[in-house]
């Protein structure tokens, strides 16, 4: 055992400098206990935590004494390590505080969506390339067909240059993701009446969505009131309103773009003292969000292509070497659970009406 007089290092050194331990390294790394029969609460923040954890900082040097056993300990300390300091990163004052998003940031978000718009505007007008795989190789796009053709979902991480020059956004994130599945037996009017049966959704997408409601309406123009929810370490309500158009250019060809034209942070949510903070000047969790999605009926079924691009505050520097790309993965979970749930809410239609 250590000298009592000498001061103890802290748990990050006392890993860096294991070889030299002399207590039981499995006793080092010992977790805290937890019940045998896991709460709620319990199985939904290890859920939570289950993320894809930055590399350990320092290469471990095992004494050849240290048993398999104390191995599979060591690296689940690892993960238990990460796991926590990522819940700090985002419970501690300097992540949480109130954020204000600045009118450098807004511009720059507002030209990386321009020319982001330039680019499926040309795509668009283009049959032949109206899906990104479309612009793969043949090996790339029939590899993709395949995944699709199994049920999979496929995301893929986008970026929009401005003539080669990365769009900087100072103190900003910009989440861009693109999400494509596919979905047998049903047409692309059967899957744009269901984006556009909004009062469904709390019902279909839940738990993401918890409210929805058309506040105007004319031909092919919407505009949609939400409310979101996010659990994620920290839990985040939204109220946010769309601007939503839909345009259908031939029978087996729609898409549909969704701008946000308010977005709040609800704090307190469904307490009596629930409010909104103000627009811009909130945790700075989502500032900005507008999704485009793309139909297309073909190979009897329909292609769902979605674009999802979102503006959030980054993280302190202090901490943002771990919630940076923790932040990042956010849409990805999104865009998963809302593609399959809409396979599986067409899926059961059709079972239901027999067709």
């Amino acid at each position: 055992m250590s000298d009592n007089s000498t001061p103890q290092p802290t748990l990050p050194s006392q890993l860096a400098q294991s070889s030299r331990l002399d207590v039981p390294l499995h006793a080092l790394l010992q977790k805290p206990p937890v019940s045998p029969t896991p709460s709620g609460t319990e199985l939904e923040a290890r859920t939570s935590l289950a993320l894809s954890l930055p590399a350990f900082p320092h290469r471990l040097k095992l004494p050849r004494q240290i048993a398999v056993p104390h191995l599979a300990t060591l690296l689940s300390a690892q993960i238990y390590f990460f796991a926590v300091l990522l819940a700090l990163c985002f419970t501690c004052p300097a992540a949480t505080r109130a954020s204000e998003l600045t009118q450098p940031t807004a511009e720059a978000f507002q030209r990386y969506v321009q020319r982001t718009e330039a680019r499926m505007q040309s795509e668009l007008a283009d049959p032949e390339h109206f899906l990104y795989f479309d612009s793969l190789s043949k090996e790339g796009k029939n590899s993709m067909l395949t995944r699709l053709h199994t049920g999979q979902v496929v995301i893929e991480r986008m970026r929009t240059d401005d003539n080669g020059k990365e769009i900087k956004v100072p103190g900003g994130l910009v989440h861009h993701w693109l999400a494509i599945g596919f979905i047998p037996g049903i047409t692309r009017d059967q899957v744009i009446d269901l984006a556009q049966d909004y009062p469904r959704h709390p019902e279909i997408y839940a738990p993401d969505v918890q409210q929805a409601q058309v506040l105007a309406h004319f031909d092919q123009h919407f505009l949609v009131s939400y409310r979101f929810y996010r659990h994620a370490i920290v839990t985040t309500v939204y109220n946010a309103e769309f601007n939503v158009d839909y345009q259908l250019p031939d029978r087996s060809r729609g898409y549909c773009f969704a701008r946000t034209v308010r977005i709040a942070e609800v704090q307190n949510p469904g307490k009596p003292d629930e409010k909104e903070l103000s627009a811009g000047n909130d945790h700075g969790y989502m500032w900005r969000l507008n999704l485009y999605t793309r139909y297309l009926e073909k190979d009897n079924g329909v292609y769902v292509q979605i674009e999802f691009v979102a503006l959030s505050r980054t993280a302190p520097g202090i901490v943002a070497w771990v919630a940076n790309p923790y932040i990042r993965s956010i849409p990805t979970a999104y865009l998963t659970n809302y593609l399959r749930t809409t396979q599986r809410a067409l899926s059961s239609q059709e079972r239901f009406s027999g067709n």
